[in-house]
């Protein structure tokens, strides 16, 4: 049995999401969708000139007959998207940030409700290797309590990032570098320690030429009663210098850093040794006909897949990934721009 796919946004993530999926015994890709003909046609030649290009959403929606819908065009477009794609009967995996504001997410998780349809978030890091240690260690008291978090999210996205999209430092279309650049660790913070109860913060826009910010600072507390710091920049020189969380608690140390969160740089946790035998570090992946990073949208996809097949699974759904989006809101919401 195979579970039918159409990819709406036919970019970067949409291409990654057809080679996942290719790739995926029991998935199939049965549409492609993006306003721009030409990226979905390519992508059509590449995994199969069977399969069904459009480039008006509605009529896509109205024709194929795919199970899940993947939404992976820009930001600002996902929740009128995702909720169209409920009314037509169709399970949604929506790419991160899953909407920008809490009142989108409230709407997307209600259509998905009421046309008994389900809702999924992409989080493919929780798949990380250090990232499954670290909640292992967390959920098993091995940790003791924890007292801190810092979260430093320390990039380079140079002019031209910016400059060859018309979505991307579009207060409308992306919302904030928090949404694009911070989601994933966001949600991990509170995968780990809760919602966001507190914040201070401070944000600025001082080396791009945007309508959204490129450096900010965060004091954060979370219901567990956990301190936490988020720090992030897209105004590293050069290159992309860090991604890392760390965690202080009452029994260990933990910090993981490496491009995506996919390495441990630091771990003395008093109960928990790393082992001998487990490979620490996330390697990237090969999907036959694509060479990604370290993603793990593979994992994502194969659990979406068991899921609509009644088997175990790890999806994220609605009611969790919103999580995130509550956190970046009432970021921005106290956030005093300098």
């Amino acid at each position: 049995m195979s579970v039918k796919f159409a990819i709406v946004g036919c970019g970067a993530i949409g291409s990654r999401h057809a080679a996942v999926i290719d790739a995926e015994a029991r998935g199939s890709i049965v549409t492609f969708c993006d306003t721009v003909s030409e990226k979905a046609r390519l992508l059509s030649e590449k995994y199969g000139n069977d399969i069904t290009c459009y480039t008006d959403y509605d009529e896509m929606l109205a024709s194929t007959d795919a199970t899940v819908v993947n939404i992976c065009t820009p930001h600002g477009l996902h929740a009128e998207m995702a909720i169209k794609a409920a009314n037509a009967g169709k399970h949604i995996l929506v790419e991160k940030p899953m909407a920008l504001t809490v009142a989108d997410s409230m709407a997307m998780i209600k259509a998905a409700e009421e046309n008994s349809v389900h809702l999924m978030v992409v989080k493919q890091n929780r798949f990380n290797v250090p990232i499954a240690l670290t909640k292992q260690a967390i959920d098993s008291g091995k940790l003791g309590r924890v007292f801190m978090a810092q979260c430093d999210v320390l990039w380079n996205r140079h002019d031209g990032y910016y400059a060859e999209s018309n979505w991307r430092g579009s207060k409308t279309l992306e919302g904030g570098a928090l949404y694009t650049q911070a989601s994933h660790f966001i949600d991990l913070l509170n995968w780990w320690f809760g919602d966001v109860v507190a914040v201070q913060a401070e944000i600025a826009t001082r080396n791009h030429s945007i309508e959204i910010e490129d450096c900010g600072n965060a004091l954060l507390t979370f219901d567990s009663g956990v301190m936490g710091s988020l720090t992030w920049t897209t105004c590293v020189y050069n290159k992309n210098y860090e991604g890392s969380i760390t965690i202080i608690a009452e029994n260990g140390t933990i910090k993981i850093g490496g491009p995506y969160l996919n390495k441990i740089e630091y771990w003395d946790v008093k109960a928990m040794p790393l082992q001998d035998d487990i490979i620490f570090v996330d390697k990237p992946n090969a999907y036959g006909k694509y060479q990604g990073t370290s993603s793990n949208h593979d994992k994502v996809v194969a659990n979406v897949v068991s899921k609509l097949l009644n088997e175990r699974h790890h999806v994220v759904e609605g009611d969790e990934g919103i999580m995130s989006i509550r956190a970046i809101e009432m970021i921005y919401k106290h956030a005093r721009m300098v």
